[in-house]
């Protein structure tokens, strides 16, 4: 197969957000169109896109070689050039295939998510442009070429963060994800910049890179890798660039879906591994990561179990998943990290998703104890949001317990038993805020049983079932060796694995069993607490956790205000009273000169043959005197 068609993968849903972009400006300037044209292309796209990876997929299998396509000569200074390339690795292609086919879900559901919306062509073609920019960012073959990737994802959040931008808090919103997006990726840039001058002579793809890396002192590389995981922390949402994800809620259901399951967050476990021949030179870093991710971890953790909002809630367990991500590829086991990454992506999706389905039905109502008794009026949304909340929790034979044991065992075998205890401790308070959420929300006893249910349509119930078989059997890609199975998924991203683990099977039933326990132990607590709850006696939240440990309002004081006031002595100290001063002062002697000169050039014929005969004797008298 023609490895011009990997060009196509990001092509297609690009053009389709073209083509979208056109006919909402044709919509809203000449005639308006019905919403059915837009869904054409916005929901082809992702899964015409997956087809294509699919093929790929299926030659890979065949020939196990990595793929590469130059599209053009991008850049070129002398004989250095900088080209669009593409590349489809072991990595790049199974990232690809779950972006798509579950970005196509989350398109479909969104057909009927935001059927009613005046702005459904504008929304399809940030949805596709969306899609499109996470494609390169995989697909690429060089951190340049990524960099643009990872820019595109970070300007469609603001704009779908901030979709409704006639509430000035979702503006707000979007401008939070943006600026904090924005820090991160300075850490990016500088990466970037001393790759390229330090390893980038013989090429900046990441084959050339690979072979150069290791003649670069050891001092850089790990300024590097920190530089690098800056910009994981920012797109991730990790401790301490985080405070923009739940924000990020501010935006329409399907968009907190894409964003949290299949594409933005997890760009930054994806950039990790990518570089995984940076880290494996720096162990240390990637302890520092491992640690950071089990913080974040727990940190989201302890915050979720204090929510109300239904959709801050899954915010905050994304933040804490994604910290499960980074204790694996901290650690080096980048593949356990993606497949963790692989697992959350369907039940992430199938719980937003999900929520989304509820905040419908109840005519937008997002805070939980005001739900209630959901059981019975959506029965589809409740068995599938049943699954991917087991998942979750990491209850087997559901995906999310596969994903979440190797990493736990991953902590355990490379002798971080602290990082193995955050992530049992993390475990149990996601099983308990996760069942909190599911027990109020379906089991709550809410006294006005009669309120009107929106029926929710099949575009959006089909997705949640997709979700839910995935949120089933997608973990059996990962059975480990010690239940009888063959982890897949470890193989095929065996580049990625870190072989040096090795731990006896007794010790690894141990490890199970009391992860199955935390899961189950949190479990228990929310059921005692939360079922059948009688929403009438819904407490007054306050306290640390509830305000969120005031780290947003910590941050306003030390940054927001602080560059406010700096912003505020500069425009009025420094460029008023100096900069200002300075060029007013000499621009009014300028003045005062042109005045003086103004006065000789008056236009007055008489005064300039004055002047004249007065210069001609002047003359005239020095020759006289110099010929004596």
């Amino acid at each position: 197969m023609s490895s011009f068609l990997l060009s196509w993968i990001v092509l297609v849903p690009l053009l389709s957000a073209i083509i979208l972009g056109l006919l909402y400006l044709y919509s809203i300037k000449i005639k308006k169109l019905s919403n059915k044209v837009f869904a054409i292309f916005g929901l082809t796209s992702p899964f015409i896109s997956f087809a294509i990876a699919g093929l790929f997929f299926i030659q890979m299998l065949q020939d196990g070689k990595t793929i590469h396509y130059e599209a053009y000569k991008w850049l070129g200074v002398g004989s250095y050039n900088v080209s669009m390339g593409f590349m489809a690795d072991n990595l790049s292609i199974f990232m690809i295939l779950f972006v798509t086919f579950v970005g196509g879900l989350i398109h479909v559901y969104a057909s009927g998510y935001m059927k009613d919306d005046e702005g459904y062509g504008k929304f399809f073609f940030y949805f596709n442009f969306f899609l499109a920019s996470m494609l390169l960012l995989v697909l690429a073959d060089s951190p340049i070429i990524m960099f643009i990737g990872w820019e595109g994802v970070g300007l469609c959040s603001y704009l779908l963060i901030s979709y409704y931008y006639k509430d000035s808090e979702n503006v707000l919103a979007g401008n939070k994800a943006f600026i904090a997006n924005r820090v991160g990726d300075f850490g990016f840039i500088v990466a970037m910049i001393t790759m390229f001058y330090y390893a980038g002579a013989n090429g900046f793809d990441y084959v050339s890179l690979q072979n150069s890396i290791g003649n670069v002192p050891i001092e850089i590389v790990t300024y590097i890798g920190i530089a690098l995981f800056i910009g994981a922390v920012g797109k991730s949402a990790q401790i301490p660039l985080y405070v923009w994800l739940p924000d990020a809620m501010a935006g329409p259901t399907p968009v907190s879906a894409l964003i949290h399951a299949a594409t933005m967050v997890t760009a930054g476990v994806y950039m990790v591994a990518r570089f995984h021949f940076v880290y494996e030179l720096i162990p240390n870093v990637g302890l520092v990561i491992a640690y950071i991710g089990a913080f974040s971890a727990l940190f989201a953790a302890t915050i979720a179990t204090k929510q109300t909002d239904i959709k801050k809630i899954l915010a905050y367990s994304t933040m804490s998943q994604l910290g499960y991500m980074f204790i694996a590829v901290g650690l080096g086991s980048y593949s356990v990290g993606i497949f963790h990454v692989f697992t959350h992506a369907f039940f992430k999706a199938l719980l937003f998703m999900g929520a989304g389905a509820v905040i419908v039905a109840l005519h937008h109502e997002q805070n939980i104890f005001k739900m209630g008794g959901m059981k019975k009026h959506t029965p589809v949304v409740f068995f599938t949001m049943l699954i991917a909340t087991l998942s979750i929790a990491g209850i087997p034979p559901f995906s999310g317990f596969f994903s979440k044991d190797e990493i736990l065992l991953s902590a355990f075998a490379s002798g971080e038993y602290l990082l193995w205890g955050i992530g049992v401790l993390t475990a149990i308070m996601t099983a308990y805020y996760m069942f909190r959420l599911f027990f109020v929300v379906f089991f709550g006893k809410n006294s006005s049983e009669d309120r009107h249910i929106v029926e929710l349509p099949k575009s959006i119930l089909i997705p949640l079932v997709i979700l839910a078989v995935g949120s089933i059997l997608t973990g059996f890609l990962g059975v480990p060796e010690l239940l009888g199975g063959t982890n897949l998924a470890s193989q095929w991203l065996s580049e990625w694995k870190n072989t040096s683990l090795h731990i006896d099977h007794t010790t690894e039933s141990v490890l199970m069993l009391i992860n199955v326990l935390a899961a189950l132990v949190g479990i228990f607590i929310a059921y005692k607490k939360f079922y059948k709850y009688d929403m009438t006696k819904v407490p007054k939240f306050s306290g640390m956790i509830w305000n969120k440990f005031y780290i947003d309002e910590i941050y306003d004081v030390l940054f927001v205000r602080s560059i406010k006031r700096l912003s505020s002595f500069i425009a009025m100290e420094i460029d008023i009273k100096i900069i200002d001063s300075l060029l007013m002062g000499l621009s009014s002697k300028f003045i005062s000169i042109g005045h003086l000169v103004a006065r000789v050039q008056n236009a007055n014929t008489r005064f300039y043959a004055f002047v004249m005969l007065c210069g001609i004797s002047l003359i005239s008298i020095y020759l006289i005197i110099e010929l004596r």
